[in-house]
């Protein structure tokens, strides 16, 4: 069974040179490929995407939800995947994927922890074993099988924030989702350049506006006002 790893990037050459090396080891038993969806970064990612014999492409548009609908419909593998450059998948990723999927599931992602000692931060990576919307994110990285992707009518395109949300809502209505209780190790980067408290507001403030069919244009305002992103590139 042949998968697809579809990663959004936007200057993120330090990641991507400590994720792809990662993937090629936990992917070796199988015929698979990976994708680079890249929003003309002014850095190095394009080059080591490369040099690492990912598949790139280019989009001049900064939207993740149209970068990974972009690598998706290139994509050969029966099952896509998901992940965030700053994520970083567990051990045995592929065995837990194919396990759910024997399972009878169509979807699913993990758990997370951050890659912090910060116990504040322990706390919110304990809620994502539960299985509740606010609890998820793309951080937890997403697989799913490529015929319901394409069914569901992949990402909404027209949304800058809380798209994978927006999709996972829409999925779960018709498939069978897994939470696999293995950790991707996520980065705290943004709590980094912010602080606990107010990163949690922000995207409570964020999640919940969101629900009340605030405009993507009034959410990225709020957004950048609350916090200061670590790309804030990735917000015009």
């Amino acid at each position: 069974m042949q998968v697809s790893v579809i990663i959004p990037t936007l200057k993120e050459e330090h990641n991507i040179a400590e994720l792809l090396p990662l993937l090629h080891v936990c992917l070796q038993s199988v015929y698979y490929e990976i994708i680079v969806v890249d929003a003309n970064s002014a850095d190095k990612t394009v080059q080591i995407a490369a040099d690492f014999g990912a598949t790139v492409l280019s989009c001049s548009k900064k939207c993740r939800a149209y970068q990974m609908n972009v690598g998706a419909a290139l994509a050969k593998g029966e099952i896509l995947y998901f992940v965030h450059a700053d994520s970083r998948p567990p051990n045995g990723f592929l065995n837990d994927i194919f396990q759910a999927l024997d399972e009878g599931f169509d979807m699913g992602c993990f758990r997370f922890r951050f890659d912090s000692s910060n116990w504040l931060l322990k706390i919110n990576s304990y809620f994502t074993r539960f299985d509740r919307e606010m609890c998820r994110g793309g951080d937890q990285t997403l697989f799913v099988k490529r015929s319901d992707f394409n069914k569901i009518g992949g990402y909404d395109a027209s949304l800058r924030m809380m798209e994978e949300y927006d999709f996972m809502r829409k999925a779960r209505r018709k498939l069978k989702f897994k939470i696999i209780p293995k950790d991707v190790v996520v980065s705290a980067r943004k709590y980094e350049e912010n602080c606990y408290f107010r990163v949690n507001l922000a995207n409570l403030v964020v999640f919940t506006f969101y629900n009340w069919g605030v405009s993507q244009e009034r959410l990225l305002k709020m957004y950048k006002t609350l916090l200061n992103h670590p790309k804030p590139e990735a917000l015009e």
